[in-house]
């Protein structure tokens, strides 16, 4: 990422990079889901699924390919203003860290993560709601007759049932995962995307390598950050109302006793699957269009 990059272009070129995400990554976003909120067994029968490659042929073989890809209405419809005004608020916050200090300061490590945690505030209004919807809507799996029909009746049903409250659960857990992954997110991009950096003088062929393994790299680091928090997020949005009074405390309570602690890492096999070709494509297109912007309109 340049140094001189506006928050505006960061803004612009991070929603681009945001639908790339999407359109690389949710499949194994689904199942993710479906093997974090799967009901705990009977005594003496089986788990709902096995793992990542039972839940795939499963919902495959029940729903479809199309089945992967439910819920993506939600996240496609918000996920260019939750990315733009994730990058915007990394590019604000590295411009808040370079007051005073000038434009083309490189920032230390922590700073970077400082300014990438300060982006995760930005996204919790759009993200938490939009979490929700498509949690709801990925847990239908093969049922006769699913609650939701999209995401439009997923917002009615829950206005209806709760407000807006209820189209808002989960706020916190949201802000306890995005905070701390999103300084891991950005500070590991542009460090290694630094690190690997040809010397001074030296003709850059690797360019398009260099940001498809800092991108993938970085979604790696930020997910196993977030992980944890992901999974009570989850428990917690796609629960009946009044299950967990207290929130994340009654949910984290109820794992660690049924399940034992090592549930918060439920879903880690798909996560992982998914987080390094999905952020490559995010920063590839994140780059792709800042360098459009600057060509375009180099004084934005």
């Amino acid at each position: 990422m340049s140094e001189k990059s506006s928050p505006i272009k960061y803004f612009l070129s991070g929603g681009f990079g945001g639908v790339c995400t999407v359109v690389a990554g949710h499949p194994l976003d689904t199942i993710k889901v479906r093997l974090q909120t799967m009901p705990k067994p009977a005594p003496g029968m089986p788990p709902l699924f096995t793992g990542t490659w039972d839940c795939a042929k499963k919902t495959i073989t029940k729903e479809g390919v199309a089945g992967l890809y439910k819920g993506m209405g939600a996240p496609i419809a918000g996920v260019a203003p939750i990315f733009a005004m994730s990058f915007f608020g990394f590019g604000v916050g590295k411009r808040i860290l370079q007051y005073g200090r000038g434009d083309d300061v490189s920032l230390t490590p922590l700073e970077l993560f400082y300014a990438g945690a300060f982006s995760g505030i930005f996204t919790t209004t759009i993200m938490a709601p939009g979490e929700r919807i498509k949690c709801l809507l990925q847990i239908q799996g093969g049922v006769t007759e699913a609650k939701y029909s999209g995401p439009v009746d997923v917002v009615k049903q829950l206005y209806k049932e709760g407000g807006m409250r209820s189209i808002y659960k989960g706020t916190v857990a949201t802000l306890l995962r995005d905070v701390p992954a999103s300084g891991m997110y950005f500070m590991t991009y542009e460090w290694l995307q630094k690190s690997l950096a040809p010397k001074e003088g030296e003709q850059d062929n690797l360019g398009l390598l260099r940001t498809i393994f800092a991108g993938g790299m970085a979604g790696i680091c930020n997910w196993l950050v977030a992980i944890p928090a992901d999974v009570l997020k989850s428990r917690l949005q796609t629960a009946p109302e009044g299950t967990y009074p207290n929130g994340l405390r009654d949910v984290l309570a109820k794992l660690r006793r049924e399940e034992g602690l090592s549930a918060l890492y439920r879903g880690c096999t798909p996560v992982m699957l998914r987080a390094f070709p999905a952020n490559a494509a995010c920063f590839l297109g994140f780059e792709a269009a800042i360098k459009f912007l600057n060509y375009v309109a180099p004084n934005l």
